[in-house]
């Protein structure tokens, strides 16, 4: 018997990590993600990168058309693997599930973070693009956004914004932004 205070012990399943052995760990701001079976783990954001996933938020749910959903840690099943972006868009009439079907989304942003940088620019994209997912946005400090749209099998870089002059991006939905604001 574990005495009290003392850390939770559990093990590893015995092939690839699933769906289900998310619920083992508990709710202390790590992102817990699994990827083709492999687990996955980020420390908690700072408050810069919560700021930013919030103005995000807030500028996407402000354009949204009636019937989208603009969630922030929203996860995604993509068969393989499930990933939680930081912002994901839904379009109108989404299935409602607790991890969002692919066909689903219509855009994923990430934030990136010196702990998530790799993670945001090379494995998360090529997920999600194989996944179908239309519409990756990427958000470096500065903060710089880079759009890309799903162009084949991957995706294809649209766009890079910064400064204090709003633009306009047509998808997934008529949007005005200026990333300068979101810090």
């Amino acid at each position: 018997m574990l005495s009290q205070g003392a850390p939770m012990r559990w093990n590893a399943p015995d092939g690839r990590w699933t769906e289900p052995d998310l619920h083992l760990f508990p709710q202390d701001g790590h992102r817990y993600e699994i990827v083709d079976g492999s687990l996955h783990v980020t420390p908690p954001a700072d408050d810069r990168h919560a700021a930013v996933v919030a103005s995000l938020v807030e500028a996407l749910r402000a354009a949204a058309p009636e019937g989208w959903w603009v969630c922030d840690r929203s996860g995604i099943d993509t068969g393989s693997s499930n990933v939680v972006p930081d912002v994901t868009v839904l379009r109108p009439r989404s299935a409602g599930r607790i991890w969002a079907n692919p066909a689903d989304v219509a855009l994923v942003v990430e934030v990136e973070s010196e702990e998530t940088r790799r993670f945001d620019r090379l494995l998360k994209p090529a997920v999600y693009a194989a996944a179908g997912i239309p519409g990756f946005w990427r958000v470096e400090p500065g903060p710089v956004l880079h759009t890309f749209l799903l162009d084949g099998e991957g995706y294809r870089a649209v766009d890079s914004i910064e400064g204090a002059d709003h633009v306009r991006l047509d998808a997934p939905y008529p949007i005005r932004v200026k990333p300068s604001g979101w810090i």
